[in-house]
């Protein structure tokens, strides 16, 4: 714990040293006049007597007189016990979840009532201007060195509560991306501790890996998300996706600053695992040039290759069986043979449609259908063939470009 430790200063003009003794003996009656200042003025601290704020106000208002009597009796003394009674007063404060300014605005009421109090009892004791000006210079070192102390000990909760959040929100994320079946209470008592909205359903968004240490604090703003960039594939799960938290892959794009991302189809929240699975295997088939290598893909728009590529093998296995006509035909043949194929089976056999789409003339389209008909033979006409080669050929990106 990094408490601010007060510091003397030898060169304030000097405060008889036994004021201190007179101030201590009127430091109680001194405590109530204050206490009741900043009860009327900081209504945070308009509590009834045995509340926190009540006890924190009172102790608060002690330490820092007694701070402030103990500097006049001897001003190089560091009092950093007092200190950390304020550094301690500020934790509690964003512990609480409360705002600092209640603290502050009665360190500033409290002073400034204590130092009228002292410097009055310093004038009926006849003390020179000099030596009155010291006692407020003094006043108000008094009240910085406890703001802060305070401003120290909630900036150090802070730190720690976000990082507390952090962790178990990454926690949460792990339990439901990667152990198994977890029971509802334990997502919402796990939930409650991250303060994290349960939502009904969820999408999984993996992203590319990044050499961008910094990348994290980009992330566009997508409130209740849960992160984590440090796990392969990185990931967020964002919930609600189709209702207030809807997002758009555009949007995505943009906020990643063109890196590439797959977005998981949306499920149930039991089910975010499998909304991962997807993305993170249509985030390997964009490395691998199967799908768009650049922006943000949505798995929804992408089913059928997915699906495809479920099982690499037995797909391997469809396109060498329907494609094997294709081998008959020379090198430099077969991607123009393959890409009029393709165009043909997905215009419903339509010749002017399919010269349209490759930018060709009819009589080319035509006399490739002829060559075409020469290798696969009455087989183009059988409906279970012509569903094999539209799949063997829509997985095949380097045999052809009509996608």
């Amino acid at each position: 714990m990094a408490v601010p430790t007060p510091r003397g200063d030898r060169g304030a003009p000097a405060v008889p040293p036994e004021l201190a003794e007179l101030l201590f003996a009127r430091l109680e009656r001194v405590a109530d006049e204050v206490e009741e200042e900043v009860r009327r003025q900081v209504p945070e601290y308009a509590r009834p007597a045995g509340s926190t704020y009540h006890r924190n106000l009172r102790a608060g208002v002690v330490q820092a007189l007694t701070l402030f009597v103990d500097h006049i009796a001897d001003p190089c003394g560091q009092g950093a016990a007092i200190a950390a009674t304020y550094y301690g007063l500020g934790r509690g404060e964003a512990l609480e979840g409360r705002s600092l300014d209640a603290l502050q605005s009665a360190l500033r009421v409290g002073g400034l009532h204590a130092w009228r109090l002292m410097s009055r009892t310093a004038e009926e004791l006849g003390l020179e201007t000099a030596a009155v000006a010291a006692l407020g210079e003094l006043a108000f070192r008094t009240v910085h060195e406890v703001a802060e102390a305070a401003a120290a000990g909630y900036a150090e909760a802070q730190a720690r509560s976000a990082h507390e959040l952090d962790r178990r929100r990454r926690r949460l994320l792990g339990l439901l991306l990667d152990g198994g079946p977890v029971s509802p209470e334990t997502v919402r008592d796990l939930a409650h501790a991250a303060r994290w909205r349960v939502p009904r359903h969820v999408a999984v968004v993996a992203l590319a890996a990044s050499a961008d240490a910094c990348f994290e604090g980009r992330l566009p703003a997508m409130p209740g998300a849960l992160v984590d960039l440090e796990s392969r594939p990185p990931r967020l799960l964002v919930p609600d996706p189709e209702g207030s938290g809807r997002f758009g892959g555009r949007a995505l794009a943009l906020g990643l600053g063109g890196r590439p991302a797959a977005i998981g189809p949306t499920v149930p929240l039991a089910e975010a695992a499998r909304s991962l699975r997807w993305a993170a295997r249509a985030l390997g088939l964009m490395g691998r040039g199967v799908l768009p290598r650049q922006g943000v893909i949505r798995c929804a728009d992408h089913l059928s290759t997915l699906l495809l590529h479920s099982d690499e093998p037995l797909l391997d296995h469809l396109t060498a069986r329907a494609l094997a006509p294709l081998e008959a035909a020379s090198e430099g043949q077969r991607a123009r043979l393959a890409e009029t194929l393709l165009a043909w089976l997905l215009s419903g056999s339509n010749v002017p449609d399919v010269a349209a789409r490759l930018h060709v003339h009819p009589q080319t389209v035509r006399y490739r259908l002829r060559q075409l008909e020469k290798l696969f033979g009455e087989s183009l006409h059988d409906p279970g063939t012509r569903l094999d080669l539209i799949l063997a050929l829509r997985c095949t990106p380097s045999l052809t470009t009509e996608q």
